[in-house]
């Protein structure tokens, strides 16, 4: 009788900027337990609007903030015994101490990410040794523009990595044998440091200004995909019509990811652009669904037998390299990491 194989990937988790929320689901003094790199976080907004995240655990006596702590001020209140630590992690109140505990006005007392706020959600940055962000993500000026439409939004939880489904964008055969596109696309590939861009062309039947089909001449299409850093890809659809996705990448553990993706249109487009625009966001999520079942059950192989048309997959697996870091690698805390969840 055969062994079950394991199907974890053996991969870390990349650093990298995360979207750990959309914002409009974090209001003032919100307050949540949140699950992300293995971890379990604390994540709210002080009475001011700032987004925090940090670790959980009171460094008093260890009550979960996550679990019925109270925003005060630009602090959350433990609700234990009703320590206050600010998003920095550094201890701003204990009520009913006379004197504060050296140890708790020597700095900060747990970690705290770095967070910024764009694009509609509350981005983390997470290094494993907690060094400094090293990379920007990029504001899409579509998600803040008042002509183009509030966003569509679609997520997933997959048992996959990072990798894995960052991956898929660059392997031209399986749009082919997964998806049943009826031609295998070109893809040319731009590597810059964290950024990375690829600009799939695929021929269809020409679409006038005015939304007629023609189906005796075909044109290119171009599906330009950005990526910034292992967290963040930006898709534009731009033919005689334009969509603009966001796929955000957030790993819950190193073999689960929480999967987003945001779409936006032009407000002012005609009923037959609409239309298109609507069967385009239907089909790409129609597509994860076929992604899901493979993900789920396939393995990591490390070093893939290739042939000639798998299209970019080692240049992709090159580039990606760069987001696992080294044991100690940035390291300026020496602090012990957190308890991992399941």
């Amino acid at each position: 009788m055969g062994h079950l194989q394991d199907l974890s990937t053996g991969l870390s988790i990349p650093f990298g900027w995360y979207a750990v929320a959309y914002s409009k689901d974090l209001q003032q003094k919100d307050v949540q337990a949140v699950n992300f790199f293995g971890q379990e976080l604390v994540l709210f907004r002080t009475e001011s609007g700032k987004a925090k995240l940090m670790e959980p655990y009171c460094p008093h006596l260890g009550a979960h903030l996550g679990h019925g702590g109270k925003v005060k001020g630009e602090s959350i209140a433990c609700p234990f015994h009703a320590w206050e630590i600010d998003g920095t992690g550094s201890v701003t109140n204990i009520p009913y101490a006379k004197n504060m505990p050296k140890r708790a006005t020597e700095g900060p007392c747990l970690h705290a990410f770095p967070i910024q706020e764009m694009n509609q959600m509350v981005w983390a940055w997470y290094h494993p040794n907690k060094a400094a962000p090293s990379f920007d993500i990029i504001e899409v000026p579509e998600f803040s523009d008042p002509n183009w439409s509030e966003l569509d939004t679609y997520e997933w939880e997959i048992n996959t990595c990072l990798q894995e489904s960052g991956e898929n964008a660059v392997d031209i055969a399986h749009f082919v044998y997964v998806h049943g596109a009826a031609d295998m696309p070109r893809a040319e590939v731009i590597l810059n440091g964290a950024h990375r861009s690829t600009d799939m062309v695929t021929r269809t039947p020409r679409i006038d200004e005015e939304g007629n089909i023609d189906m005796t001449e075909m044109e290119d299409m171009h599906l330009v995909t950005q990526n910034f850093g292992p967290g963040m890809a930006l898709q534009v659809f731009a033919r005689a019509f334009k969509t603009v996705m966001m796929a955000s990448m957030v790993p819950i553990t190193a073999d689960r990811i929480k999967l987003r993706f945001a779409f936006t249109k032009p407000k002012d487009i005609s009923e037959q652009f609409n239309m298109f625009t609507d069967v385009l966001i239907e089909e790409i999520v129609r597509q994860v669904g076929h992604d899901i079942p493979i993900w789920e059950n396939k393995i990591y192989r490390d070093n893939p037998i290739l042939c000639d048309g798998d299209g970019p997959i080692a240049k992709y697996r090159k580039w990606f390299k760069q987001f696992y870091a080294e044991e100690g690698e940035g390291d300026t805390t020496g602090r012990p990491s957190l308890r991992a969840i399941n």
